[in-house]
């Protein structure tokens, strides 16, 4: 007999109010040992009760959301969101941890170095060896599930990010796209996303 299959529902606490610069939300924190550690939920409203909550999965990005890095669009993207999500009335946004598409903030530093002697972030992920985008989203569909959510209007710029949930088991009623940044330092970056990742970003 073969081992029992995994629980799909996270361990979960909270909500806690938290109020920010860009509105007040519930806060909730996840956790299971499928589902690479950590992850945090900031609601507002009631998404739950929506037909298709708005929605956007975002990946950790130390540099972009906390330094206020230039060279990405991830912080500018994170309060955009935000701020659609609060004056809609109702959403959330899946705060997943996986630092630099999921190689971690040591190879991320790594890459920019790459990134720095002119490589691209494709290029420099190759080079050491790793995945140019190794995030997974099976984390957001199962702490959906649990917030009993089964159909969303993404906010993403990433086909792929579709794909995955609707292969997940969560309907995607509508990408919304999230065209921030367009900073001098971002281009390079926002060039690759679109011509070697598939991102849906303007010329």
């Amino acid at each position: 007999m073969g081992d029992p299959m995994p629980s799909r529902t996270p361990e979960m606490v909270g909500p806690a109010n938290l109020p920010t610069p860009l509105g007040d939300f519930k806060v909730h924190a996840f956790r299971h040992d499928d589902l690479d550690g950590e992850h945090a939920v900031l609601t507002h409203g009631d998404p739950a009760n929506q037909d298709a909550a708005l929605c956007r999965i975002h990946s950790a990005c130390l540099t972009g959301d906390a330094f206020h890095s230039l060279r990405c669009d991830c912080g500018a993207q994170f309060d955009t969101a935000l701020e659609t999500i609060h004056d809609e009335g109702h959403g959330l946004l899946i705060y997943l941890n996986q630092e630099g598409r999921g190689i971690g903030l040591f190879n991320k530093i790594r890459a920019y170095t790459l990134q720095d002697d002119g490589h691209d972030t494709v290029e420099a992920n190759e080079k050491l060896g790793l995945p140019a985008d190794a995030r997974t989203y099976t984390a957001a569909a199962h702490i959906l599930e649990t917030l009993d959510i089964q159909r969303v209007r993404l906010m993403t710029n990433n086909p792929d990010k579709v794909n995955a949930l609707e292969n997940e088991g969560i309907t995607v009623e509508e990408r919304l796209p999230l065209l921030v940044n367009q900073d001098e330092h971002a281009r390079a970056y926002l060039g690759a996303k679109r011509d070697r990742l598939g991102h849906l970003l303007p010329p």
